[in-house]
């Protein structure tokens, strides 16, 4: 549920004025840096908060955007594509968790989970532990439940089968993969979830660094696969988040 829906739900049990609902709905929609423009209303208009692109931003730079968020209100921010220096100064700054495998930090706690189900994240092999872990601390970072299917890939066709129990019981799945990219094709072909594929740059020369997935990914004959671009885990993750939240709409 996005900010906007809470404020109008509170003010319909009574818990909120509409004074208050509107000021909170007024509340100025970004914050200008000079070097960012800070979205204040992305919570309001897409339901989660904006997040911070780390790569290609100086450390002073994404702290002063952590600053300028946490002075509007946001407690919990996540970064994505920290290396651990730059992790350093931000968490000199303020109480940063940071995972440097994925390149993941957080300010702030994890939520409960609230989605509808499991979010399966799979990977080809341990080469794509590190895009799949974006993906997993995303989707959990934004209230879903979290199981991890590592090295499952279809070298060996046994190991993909040996997590069909978990394959059967999610209500999305990521298939991370590089080489050739077959994992999502074959979960695919045995899931009734919606799977989102991830190329991954994992791969000899041929593989172009990950052109060969990303055009296998998107010619896969199963159904009900979509695809997100060259090792972009955290895109995966905010997408399955929001399919493992859709509410019924009459």
């Amino acid at each position: 549920m996005n900010d906007a829906k809470r404020i109008l739900e509170a003010v319909e049990a009574g818990e909120l004025s509409a004074d208050e609902a509107l000021r909170r709905l007024k509340m100025k929609p970004f914050e200008d840096l000079g070097f960012a423009k800070v979205d204040l209303h992305r919570a309001v208009q897409q339901g989660a908060s904006e997040v911070v692109y780390g790569a290609g931003k100086t450390a002073e730079q994404i702290v002063g955007i952590v600053q300028a968020m946490q002075r509007n209100g946001q407690e919990r921010i996540l970064i994505t594509r920290l290396d651990a220096e730059k992790a350093a100064a931000v968490g000199a700054a303020a109480p940063l968790v940071f995972d440097e495998a994925s390149g993941i930090g957080r300010i702030g706690g994890m939520p409960e989970p609230d989605g509808i189900g499991v979010v399966l994240v799979a990977t080809g092999g341990t080469s794509d532990i590190p895009v799949a872990e974006e993906a997993a601390l995303t989707a959990e970072f934004l209230g879903n439940r979290v199981q991890r299917a590592y090295d499952m890939g279809v070298a060996g066709l046994h190991r993909t089968l040996a997590n069909l129990d978990a394959i059967a019981d999610a209500s999305v799945i990521i298939a991370v993969a590089g080489m050739e990219g077959a994992l999502a094709s074959v979960v695919g072909g045995l899931a009734d979830s919606p799977v989102i594929a991830v190329p991954t740059s994992v791969g000899y020369g041929a593989a172009f660094g990950g052109v060969a997935a990303l055009l296998s990914m998107l010619n896969s004959c199963a159904s009900g696969v979509a695809v997100v671009n060259i090792d972009n885990g955290f895109g995966a993750g905010y997408m399955a988040s929001m399919i493992n939240h859709m509410e019924v709409r009459a």
